[in-house]
């Protein structure tokens, strides 16, 4: 997990964004067990109970299940409802942005593919954006 946090945003939420970055990076995996509330509480000098907030927010988006005294982990399906997820937030609140700002250029297809091609020739082979 990312040790700088941002001032604009609370902790617990942004505990809880990096646990699905991690989810949707492969970095965890249905059934994979997440850090303990007090391992991540002592690395980070947090609060538990701020830990333990950013990780009721998983729980209730049913993305992470408790198990009684086993800890917290990843529900099966979570990489999947997250990027159902993610890609409904992308088109209907960033796009339209992103959107103004190609046709605000103008930039044609061809260009904006490029820029997509080249910057997936610097990142891992598995990238790509088709896992569903």
């Amino acid at each position: 997990m990312d040790p700088k946090w941002n001032e604009d945003l609370p902790i617990y939420r942004q505990l809880r964004d990096r646990v699905v970055e991690m989810i949707l990076e492969d970095v965890l995996a249905d059934g994979d067990a997440l850090p303990s509330v007090r391992n991540v509480a002592a690395e980070y000098r947090l609060n538990p109970l701020t830990v333990l907030k950013g990780y009721q927010e998983l729980v209730d988006e049913d993305l992470v299940e408790k198990k009684r005294g086993r800890g917290m982990f990843v529900t099966a399906g979570a990489k999947k409802k997250l990027l159902k997820d993610e890609r409904k937030r992308f088109l209907d609140k960033e796009w339209p942005k992103v959107a103004a700002t190609i046709v605000r250029l103008k930039l044609d297809p061809a260009t904006l593919l490029q820029a997509i091609q080249n910057s997936r020739s610097n990142e891992p082979d598995d990238a790509g954006g088709k896992d569903d």
